[in-house]
């Protein structure tokens, strides 16, 4: 077979020159990596990106196997049937959940605000029931008390975060 009966694997959209075979490389180094990722999820967040079949179970198999060479070629099995997929949605899906994306920062800043807001203004307390309804009052008001009576700033750090997990589950429920 000469290099000109091969055909490249992805063809680029938009222009009628090969693809270089560094290129081709590049393309599906970067698709395994987006597998490897995918493989390294749980089953109910796989089922959240709406993948194809073949994909999901060239992952499960991926989860599966115990040798190193084993899922060694099953993520070049994983590349190669997600050369027929768009990366990008599935790129910005893996962002947003990995809070990479503008958006998951934009909300990790907005609930550092409420979580401020709530430890120094008496009247945020209402202002965040009346924004987040099915919101656990009690619970809320336990988690801002175990901020304010903590002695160590170890107590105090870990509250903190407990106040914020607290207001991220219950605004964002999974």
């Amino acid at each position: 077979m000469s290099k000109a009966d091969r055909q490249p694997a992805v063809e680029p959209v938009d222009t009628d020159e090969p693809i270089s075979k560094s290129e081709r490389k590049r393309r599906a180094h970067r698709l395994q990596a987006l597998g490897k990722r995918l493989a390294g999820m749980k089953s109910h967040q796989l089922a959240e990106l709406d993948l194809p079949d073949a994909l999901l179970t060239a992952i499960a198999d991926y989860q599966r196997f115990p040798s190193h060479e084993a899922r060694r070629r099953q993520l070049q099995f994983i590349g190669r049937v997600m050369r027929d997929l768009d990366p990008e949605p599935l790129q910005a899906a893996l962002d947003n959940l990995d809070g990479e994306s503008a958006e998951a920062r934009y909300e990790f800043h907005h609930l550092e605000r409420w979580r401020d807001r709530l430890l120094e203004e008496p009247d945020a307390l209402t202002e965040f029931m009346a924004e987040f309804p099915q919101t656990n009052a009690q619970q809320l008001r336990h988690h801002i008390a175990q901020v304010r009576k903590a002695k160590t700033e170890q107590a105090q750090k870990t509250a903190y975060r407990a106040l914020f997990r607290f207001l991220r589950d219950e605004t964002h429920p999974a």
